[in-house]
């Protein structure tokens, strides 16, 4: 009887989550194994487009009615989801077992790790992602293991295989850990276990971070970089008509493509930043102001959450600018006429503008965008990081400068140029004999071996 291969994929509940590991996901059922995607029943309920190939089950974290939203905090839904979700996991894994495949791996969002404990008891296999960069993972681990101090007690930091780092340039929760420890007890918590799982597949290609890469493999020999985890059409084009992520919260506007299709070719700045960070009325006035005022066509992802907080008499949609309350961001940064990104450098924002090669004016706001921008700058310089005054505020004479450096200087040239480069190494790392594609073959060829040799001890 041929083996089969059945891996349960589990993510957390946020949209820069669930992208990378759905887009895995695809990845492993072009190998032929079996992936069934899990998320919690109230975000599950809100996805849209999912992939036909895709099968999606969920579970309870508690909150089924709210969410994450229901809880009266962040640490609270934590806690709770830390309780019931192992027992609820296990009825998953027994009741897939009983109706479909045997469950014979779980691959989880690396801020669950009690789901490897529940792998563990169930005799499969256990294997974390991570969502984040590499360097960011190390900063978070040393802080596991006390070789980085909190709170800060020193203005430069300096660890293995990373840049000198300034406070501005940490995670964000290192430095609010005293205000409120919950997200970096989140984010270190990842680690905690780590030593236990399998494998470790991390969403970035060991060119991007080939000193940290290898510093990681030296702590975890089952470490392995897996990404960029984005469409296949954007990269390798080996999956058909793998055009978006699926699984979105949100509908895309499909008339911003057509107003790009107007605009010559590198003329438009594209500004987002994301799908959780909020800007409060003062930033996106001076968003605004910069946007407008720029010499450049722009197109602006603005939150429907953000709108009411706009100037009522900006114009949404003129000759020059065209606001939206959503996008396919992947179709828009590869169209033509985009000449640079303004991004909060939320990671997978920043891996998707590596792999299209285009440039970057980082504007981080919370969590790991501040250490992406750091890299994006001083390490991989593919952008330029806007300036904050003493409020934490972008103006917009400094957007404007950084916009116009990037769009129209030698700088400018020269920053476009590394991002072609950079893009040329992650086709390269997901092409066939890349090391994103050796890496992944690796761990394919294993769940085969462990599926072959469980189903010989079992006859």
């Amino acid at each position: 009887m041929e083996n089969k291969v059945h891996c349960l994929v589990l993510s957390f509940p946020a949209q820069g989550h669930i992208n990378p590991m759905l887009q895995f996901s695809k990845l492993l059922q072009q190998e032929g194994i079996i992936v069934t995607l899990v998320t919690t029943l109230f975000f599950g309920k809100k996805l849209h487009n999912l992939p036909p190939s895709v099968t999606l089950e969920t579970i309870s974290d508690g909150f089924d009615i709210g969410g994450i939203g229901e809880a009266k905090s962040f640490k609270q839904y934590l806690d709770h989801f830390a309780q019931v979700g192992p027992q609820n996991l296990e009825k998953l894994i027994d009741k897939l077992g009983r109706t479909s495949y045997p469950i014979d791996c779980v691959i989880y969002d690396a801020f669950f790790p009690w789901t490897l404990d529940v792998a563990k008891r169930l005799g499969i296999f256990g294997v974390s992602f991570l969502t984040q960069n590499v360097s960011v993972n190390s900063i978070y681990y040393h802080v596991l293991v006390g070789k980085l101090r909190v709170p800060l007690d020193v203005q430069e930091i300096s660890l293995p295989v990373l840049p000198q780092l300034q406070h501005r340039d940490m995670p964000s929760f290192v430095l609010t850990y005293e205000k409120d420890p919950t997200f970096l007890e989140l984010a270190v918590g990842q680690f905690s276990n780590i030593c236990k799982a399998d494998w470790i597949l991390c969403n970035s290609f060991h060119e991007l971070h080939q000193e940290g890469a290898d510093w990681s493999m030296k702590i975890w020999p089952n470490f392995r970089t897996i990404g960029p985890s984005i469409p296949s059409k954007f990269l390798d084009k080996r999956i058909k008509n793998d055009e978006d992520y699926g699984a979105t919260q949100f509908q895309s506007e499909e008339e911003c493509m057509e107003w790009l299709n107007d605009k010559p070719k590198g003329s438009v700045v594209y500004a987002s930043f994301g799908s959780l960070a909020s800007l409060n009325e003062e930033q996106l006035e001076e968003v605004a102001c910069a946007l407008t005022d720029c010499e450049s066509y722009f197109l602006w992802v603005v939150k429907p959450s953000e709108e009411p907080k706009l100037r009522k008499d900006f114009e949404k949609k003129t000759q020059k600018g065209f606001v939206v309350t959503w996008c396919s961001q992947l179709k828009v940064l590869a169209h033509e006429s985009i000449g640079c990104f303004v991004t909060h450098c939320g990671w997978n924002s920043t891996l998707e503008a590596i792999s299209l090669g285009v440039p970057i004016v980082a504007m981080p706001q919370w969590s790991d965008q501040s250490t992406n921008a750091k890299f994006i700058e001083d390490v991989w310089k593919i952008g330029i990081r806007v300036p904050i005054d003493e409020k934490q505020i972008v103006r917009r004479d400094e957007m404007k400068k950084c916009i116009l450096e990037i769009m129209d200087s030698e700088k400018g040239r020269t920053i476009k140029s590394n991002a072609m480069k950079l893009k040329d190494l992650a086709s390269n790392a997901v092409g066939v004999g890349g090391s994103t594609h050796q890496n992944i073959t690796e761990f394919v060829n294993s769940l085969f071996h462990f599926a072959s040799y469980k189903q010989t001890i079992t006859n």
